[in-house]
Order: C-alpha cells, then sequence, then structure tokens
C-alpha cells in the first residue's frame, strides 16, 4: 500500500485530494490539525505517533520529526544498504508528501502579534518533510500547492503514478516554496 504524509496549514481542497487518495487505496498519516480536519471529512487517518511510537510532544512542536517518517522519506530506493535499513527497523517507505506551511508572514504582520506569538509561527517540521520529499524525488512525491491536487490524482488514475518529470517539477516547486518560506 502507498503511504502519503498529509501536513498542511491551508486545507484548501485537502479532503477532496486525501479523499481520492484513499479511493486509490493509498495510506494517509498525518498529525495535529490537520488529522483532525480530516476525520472531521471521513477520511480515515493514520495518527503520526502511531507511526513514530512518540506522542506529540512539546505542545504539538514535535510530531513528525522522527526517523520512523523521515526515513521513509528519504530512502533511496535504488540504494540495497538504504533498503536494508528501512525494513531492518521495521520503517514504512513514504510515497508522497502533501505540505503546506504555517503563514508566518501573515501572522507576523499583525500589529497584535509579539515576538513570542511569531515565534510560535516558525514551521519546522513542514519544512523538513517538505525539503526530505523533494531531495528524494525520483521516489517521492511532494506537493505544496493546493492548486496541483487535481493534476497528481489525474497522473496516478491515468498511470498509477506520478512520473518522475513530474515529480521533479513539483521538487522545483518545493525547494522554491521554502526558500521564499525562510527569506
Amino acid at each position: 500500500m502507498k503511504r502519503a504524509i498529509i501536513s498542511v496549514a491551508d486545507k484548501t481542497g485537502i479532503s477532496e485530494f486525501a479523499g481520492a487518495l484513499s479511493e486509490l487505496g493509498w495510506e494517509i498519516v498525518s498529525s495535529g490539525g490537520t488529522a483532525r480536519f480530516l476525520k472531521e471529512h471521513g477520511i480515515g487517518v493514520v495518527e503520526a505517533s502511531e507511526v513514530t511510537g512518540f506522542p506529540e510532544i512539546l505542545g504539538g512542536r514535535v510530531k513528525t520529526l522522527n526517523p520512523m517518517i523521515h526515513g521513509g522519506i528519504l530512502a533511496r530506493r535504488d540504494v540495497p544498504e538504504d533498503m536494508r535499513q528501512i525494513e531492518e527497523l521495521g520503517i514504512k517507505e513514504v510515497d508522497m508528501v502533501v505540505c503546506n506551511l504555517y503563514p508566518f508572514v501573515k501572522y507576523a504582520s499583525r500589529p497584535d502579534m509579539t515576538i513570542q506569538d511569531m515565534i510560535e509561527q516558525i514551521d519546522i517540521g513542514g519544512p523538513s518533510l517538505m525539503r526530505a520529499a523533494a531531495k528524494n524525488y525520483k521516489w517521492v512525491t511532494c506537493v505544496c500547492k493546493p492548486q496541483r491536487y487535481g493534476e497528481v490524482i489525474q497522473e496516478l488514475k491515468a498511470k498509477g503514478d506520478v512520473s518522475e518529470e513530474f515529480r521533479r517539477e513539483l521538487a522545483i516547486e518545493v525547494f522554491r516554496h521554502t526558500a521564499c518560506y525562510d527569506a
């Protein structure tokens, strides 16, 4: 079964996208607000804490930063040692990461925001998930824009997978997105 990790601040179209993935037989892994949102919309979700073996900690600051998640994203499928290691450790491959980031600029520009409030709006796990997936685009699809959901589902329905060319295109979008976010 293919596995997707979904963690989005912008929930636009995500229930429809996750529902389409589920209908295609994908397992959905999520945490926090995204998991609650998907469950409210009738989407079956495996909590990230079930995958990692750890609860969300530090008030939700740490959810997906774990080898059970990132090992599944970063494993190179053509490197036997990578595949041996994840099998040995019981890590399941991740085939897709769907992630967009906390709207830091929106929050930081509000006049009532304190420095501490702004700091809490800095996304840590999201950029890590996105960069890991984009780095391993040969095997992992990373989607950071809701406008791309339809194209991804079309490819999956037509071809059974997302082409490497399209995954590369999506990876470039991710690196641009995270670079702008960091700037």
